[in-house]
């Protein structure tokens, strides 16, 4: 909280006066922040402080996260009440995938409301309709269907790609990356895809974030190469914001799909159908 209301105010005073606690215990937490995260997250002057690179990334973060949780109780506080289709996903099929199709859905079938539960945690599913999964379709159980099988690739900013011109998988190798740490979600990782293209040499670690839309907007923001899942990043690509460096892919070990839950509903039935029609 110290951090987030100093790095928006760009004030220890202001945010102290915020938290109604005094400038000496904002600068003190700040300081044990930097600490456990061993970097500098302010400038400090005589008179007053600014924000450094890394202290500029990690408020974008918060404030993202801070988006979603409110959109979130936002949409919970208007669904409360209603019938409502219940869709679990992760932040990055939500944001990437869902909303924009769920967008498309409201059109032709605004009479159901659908709420979505996004959880970056895989473990256990939440009382829900439906869920969207990554992970090996034919070890599940129940009504299934594969959303999409995926190709993954190297991509980064336009900017990025001019000033490294990279043309092989040994080239991804000079430059910097953004590692993705997310722990049991199957999720290829660098190493993991390199080998796939024959390379088994030292890589570079410039970055690690554990959301995947941190590290897209860390690729847009031009700090690095990012792995991207073609059915999740296609927007991104299709708009400019990222492209390819290198012309080898991947294909993804797992699958993209959806598991309906509720097949006693018509309502999620249909939810479920018509996501489908997007299946390759």
């Amino acid at each position: 909280m110290s951090f987030e209301a100093a790095a928006r105010n760009v004030s220890f005073k202001a945010a102290a006066k915020e938290l109604n606690v005094t400038p000496a215990a904002v600068s003190h937490q700040i300081k044990a922040l930097e600490r456990e995260m061993n970097c500098s997250l302010f400038h400090r002057f005589h008179r007053g402080v600014e924000l450094t690179e890394s202290g500029a990334y990690l408020l974008v973060a918060l404030q993202r996260g801070f988006e979603e949780i409110n959109e979130a109780v936002s949409q919970l506080r208007s669904q409360h009440g209603r019938s409502a289709v219940t869709i679990r996903s992760t932040t990055a099929v939500s944001s990437l995938w869902l909303t924009p199709r769920l967008a498309q859905f409201w059109k032709s079938h605004g009479h159901i409301s659908v709420a979505q539960v996004v959880s970056d945690h895989g473990a256990g599913v939440p009382d829900c309709d439906l869920s969207i999964h990554y992970g090996n379709i034919d070890q599940e159980t129940g009504n299934c269907r594969v959303l999409f099988h995926d190709e993954i690739m190297a991509l980064g900013s336009p900017r990025f790609a001019d000033e490294h011109n990279l043309k092989t998988v040994e080239d991804l190798a000079h430059v910097p990356l953004i590692h993705l740490e997310a722990p049991d979600t199957g999720w290829t990782n660098w190493h993991e895809w390199a080998r796939a293209l024959g390379y088994h040499g030292e890589l570079k670690t410039a970055h690690r974030v554990n959301n995947y839309i941190i590290a897209l907007q860390a690729a847009r923001d031009d700090m690095g190469a990012v792995l991207g899942w073609e059915g999740l990043t296609s927007d991104l690509i299709d708009a400019g914001k990222l492209v390819k460096l290198i012309p080898e892919t991947v294909s993804a070990p797992l699958d993209f799909y959806v598991k309906l839950h509720n097949q006693s509903s018509q309502r999620a039935n249909i939810v479920f159908e018509w996501l489908t029609q997007f299946s390759d």
